[in-house]
């Protein structure tokens, strides 16, 4: 590990002030730290922000709930509000690492989490989201945990975050603070990004802004919802493929939809048009069959993928049918 300054922030306005373009914020260093290790990340300084109060918090707020920035997985996805009115976001954080790396874990940071393609990790491989212009050695190496979806000739790693999926189903929004004061609101679906020729650009933050709060609009799927994450193995491995289905029923009708899938794309996979074919349906096994034909219809996979295509239709299938079937 190289050597680097470090700054404990103690209010948000000294994190803000200490940043420049060589400093990465420190919240529970899960991932940072590690890449630190690897040599994949150099920062010339770690400002700590996981010890600030502002909006560390879970707070119910317009209909929907607040969740703060610098809060643990843990504390999230087990606190009783979130278990009683999110349960999707819940199961699928509880689904995520280990409980020792979910009691780390920070909110924010989840969402900041990077790639764990192989090539990224290793330094003497070619990869142009660690060194632009480099090249991409997955694209024709080994690629069967790479995506299907969104990817471009520069980048075909895929976003690791089970959270992430989550919130992408629920259309979450993340309140970020800027370096001057201000802040502002990101849509989830537009937090983060597809590599195009920018792989080394994982989210659209803008240098210096914080992360500060998840905002939930209101319960929608706390009665019908399921996440599916399918792994090499049962325990402590990312997702090959994950579905993060929530169905909103009325007098047997599906009302309102949420589908996304991870483990397949650069960002978490929303399938919008999916979601409004699935409204005014039936939640039946004809009507789920047909969605997941919808979803993974635009799929590319590549030779060590191929698995990705049949696995997505059955997964989504699956997430859809225990969601329904959860409290039918």
């Amino acid at each position: 590990m190289r050597p680097f300054n470090y700054t404990n922030a103690k209010n948000k306005e000294q994190a803000l002030q200490s940043y420049t373009s060589t400093s990465h914020y420190l919240g529970g260093g899960t991932n940072l730290v590690d890449l630190m290790k690897e040599d994949v990340e150099r920062p010339d300084q770690l400002i700590e922000v996981a010890n600030l109060d502002y909006k560390n918090i879970i707070k119910k707020e317009s209909g929907g709930f607040t969740l703060g920035g610098m809060l643990s997985n843990s504390e999230t996805a087990n606190h009783p509000d979130i278990r009683k009115n999110y349960p999707l976001l819940s199961m699928a954080m509880l689904s995520a690492a280990t409980a020792q790396i979910r009691n780390m874990a920070t909110n924010a940071g989840n969402l900041l989490q990077r790639t764990r393609c192989p090539y990224f990790f290793e330094t003497s491989m070619p990869c142009n989201k660690r060194e632009p212009g480099s090249g991409c050695g997955a694209k024709d190496g080994v690629n069967s945990l790479h995506a299907i979806f969104g990817y471009s000739d520069k980048c075909i790693a895929t976003h690791p975050s089970d959270m992430c999926v989550a919130l992408a189903a629920m259309d979450a929004k993340v309140e970020v603070q800027k370096v001057y004061g201000s802040s502002r609101m990101i849509d989830f679906s537009n937090f983060h990004r597809l590599p195009g020729d920018q792989p080394e650009k994982d989210n659209t933050l803008e240098p210096g802004e914080l992360i500060t709060a998840i905002h939930l609009d209101k319960p929608k799927f706390s009665d019908h919802y399921y996440y599916l994450k399918i792994r090499e193995r049962s325990s402590y491995a990312f997702a090959l493929v994950s579905v993060a289905a929530g169905l909103q029923i009325k007098s047997g009708v599906i009302t309102k939809a949420g589908l996304a899938m991870g483990g397949v794309a650069h960002k978490p996979w929303k399938f919008t048009e999916v979601e409004k074919f699935l409204e005014g349906k039936k939640p039946n096994k004809v009507n789920f069959e047909t969605a997941a034909e919808m979803a993974m219809q635009d799929a590319k996979p590549f030779e060590g993928n191929k698995y990705k295509v049949e696995m997505g239709k059955r997964a989504i299938v699956r997430a859809l049918t225990h969601a329904y079937e959860r409290k039918a």
